[in-house]
């Protein structure tokens, strides 16, 4: 049966304004999320933008997203698959978007990364406000084969904002060794080509920080980037919890922000979610 979503509850301290007055709020933390007391979030704009989908209008006003999985101890302790949650911040860690999973439980056990997942993003008042799905494909991943027979061996995630409402997609594309993924708009025209290095370090032994580099359609005009941050030894051995961050340009589009967000998450399902020994 698929996860219900975690319950979401309102906070009743007053707004705040911190050093680079932004409006915020406390929100005490989500239940089920592996984290306890209040966590900072950040009131996305009240004046609606032209062309931007309702509850993105916060995006506008960023270059930079960081996005923290977290710890489920269930998981770490048993080795079996729970499904994913982030928190998405802004640079200075105060919160804007709320990520859970909702996939069915025999499909995480049995299928582990390459399962099929809807992901619901939250905003502050608990809205969903953006909506990202993968379909199941059990011969998908190779890299030499995505290109020649995508609809059955490239992996896709789907972006909606508002749900229902397509935005764009993020494509496995193919390639010799390297990850190499599209980004395309709702008429699914290539807009960025995302590249991932050769050797793709998952584990306590390797310190560095991973990048995917974000190209403009000629793969040379270096557009911004997703990187996988190295989150200590601890973390790193014991949990597949994983630090992201990621850059674009301040102007970009806000459906493409979001649509980088989708990257993100199957970047981290196909490289960073293989369970710990």
């Amino acid at each position: 049966m698929a996860d219900q979503p975690p319950p979401y509850q309102q906070g009743s301290a007053p707004m705040q304004q911190p050093a680079m007055q932004q409006p915020v709020m406390q929100q005490p933390g989500l239940q089920g999320a592996g984290k306890m007391g209040a966590q900072t979030w950040v009131a996305p704009p009240q004046q609606a933008i032209p062309g931007c989908p309702p509850g993105l209008e916060y995006l506008t006003q960023i270059d930079q997203i960081i996005v923290h999985q977290q710890i489920e101890l269930f998981e770490a302790f048993t080795n079996v698959q729970m499904a994913n949650k982030y928190a998405i911040k802004n640079s200075m860690g105060q919160q804007i978007f709320f990520a859970y999973e909702d996939s069915e439980f025999c499909m995480r056990i049995c299928c582990g990364p390459n399962r099929s997942f809807t992901f619901h993003i939250l905003d502050n008042a608990g809205h969903e406000v953006m909506r990202m799905r993968r379909e199941f494909k059990c011969c998908a991943g190779c890299p030499w084969c995505a290109s020649c027979a995508r609809d059955c061996c490239a992996f896709e995630v789907y972006v909606e904002s508002p749900p229902g409402q397509l935005i764009g997609m993020a494509i496995q594309s193919g390639s010799k060794w390297k990850p190499h993924y599209e980004i395309m708009n709702a008429n699914g025209e290539s807009v960025f080509h995302l590249w991932g290095p050769c050797c793709v370090w998952n584990g306590a032994c390797c310190t560095c920080d991973v990048d995917f580099n974000v190209y403009g359609t000629d793969q040379k005009t270096e557009i911004g980037k997703i990187t996988r941050n190295y989150a200590g030894f601890a973390r790193e051995f014991f949990t597949q919890a994983n630090h992201y961050s990621m850059s674009f340009p301040l102007d970009l589009d806000v459906k493409l922000k979001a649509v980088l967000m989708g990257a993100m998450i199957l970047v981290d399902f196909m490289f960073y979610e293989q369970p710990k020994n």
